[in-house]
C-alpha cells in the first residue's frame, strides 16, 4: 500500500487535485481520506463557542483517531471515517466507509504537522499557491458551499488562517518529497498532478 500525503495551505487546491486523481484512477485502486473529517468534536460547546475555536491549529485535529484509522487501513481493515459539518462545526452522526486500497491519498492542511502521522506517508507532496490565490479560492468556496459570508471569510483568513499557515504549514514545504505549483486555475494542472501520482504508484 502506498499512502500519499498531500498538504498545502487552505485554498491551495488540494481537494480539487485529489478528486481529479480519484476520477483518473480506478476505484479499485485508490481511497481518499480528508483531514477535515478528523476535526475534534466539541459537542459540549455552544455553536457560538465552536465558532471561536481555531480550526487552523494542530490542536483542532483528532490525531489519535486519524493515526489509528491509517494504521487500520495499512493492516487491511476498513474504517468508518467521520463526516464533519462545516456549518455546525460538529461531526455528524454519519460516517464514510473507507476500504484499504493499493493507493491511499490523505489530504489536509495539517497532516504534516504531526510527526507520527507524517511517518505513515510513503510520499509527501506540498501543494503550493500564493496567499492571494488561496484567499480568492476560499472566498468562492466558503460562501458557496460552507454557509459563510464575505467579511467572515476575509477576517478569518487574515487573522487566523494566514498566521497559522506561516507557523504550522509553510515550514513543511521544503521538507516535502515533491512541491506542486498550483497557482493557476486551468485544467492542465489537473493532468500534470495525475501524471505525478501515476509516476509515484508505478
Amino acid at each position: 500500500m502506498r499512502i500519499i500525503g498531500i498538504c498545502g495551505g487552505s485554498g491551495s487546491g488540494k481537494t480539487t487535485l485529489v478528486e481529479a486523481v480519484r476520477a483518473h484512477l480506478s476505484t479499485d485502486i485508490v481511497s481518499v481520506i480528508s483531514q477535515d473529517s478528523y476535526y475534534k468534536n466539541h459537542d459540549m460547546l455552544t455553536f457560538e463557542e465552536r465558532c471561536e475555536l481555531n480550526y487552523d491549529h494542530p490542536n483542532a485535529i483528532d490525531y489519535d483517531l486519524f493515526v489509528s484509522h491509517l494504521n487500520q487501513l495499512k493492516d487491511g481493515e476498513s474504517i468508518h471515517s467521520p463526516i464533519y459539518s462545516y456549518s455546525k462545526h460538529l461531526r455528524s452522526d454519519q460516517f464514510t466507509k473507507v476500504f484499504p486500497k493499493p493507493v491511499v491519498l490523505v489530504e489536509g492542511i495539517l497532516i504534516f504537522a504531526h510527526a507520527y502521522l507524517r511517518e505513515l506517508f510513503t510520499t509527501t507532496i506540498f501543494i503550493d499557491a500564493a496567499d492571494e490565490t488561496r484567499l480568492r479560492r476560499r472566498m468562492a468556496r466558503d460562501i458557496q458551499t460552507r454557509g459563510r459570508n464575505l467579511e467572515e471569510v476575509k477576517h478569518r483568513f487574515e487573522d487566523t488562517i494566514l498566521p497559522m499557515h506561516n507557523t504550522h504549514i509553510q515550514p513543511h514545504k521544503e521538507t516535502s518529497d515533491y512541491i506542486f505549483d498550483n497557482n493557476k486555475d486551468d485544467l492542465s494542472r489537473l493532468g500534470s498532478f495525475c501524471n505525478l501520482v501515476d509516476k509515484l504508484i508505478q
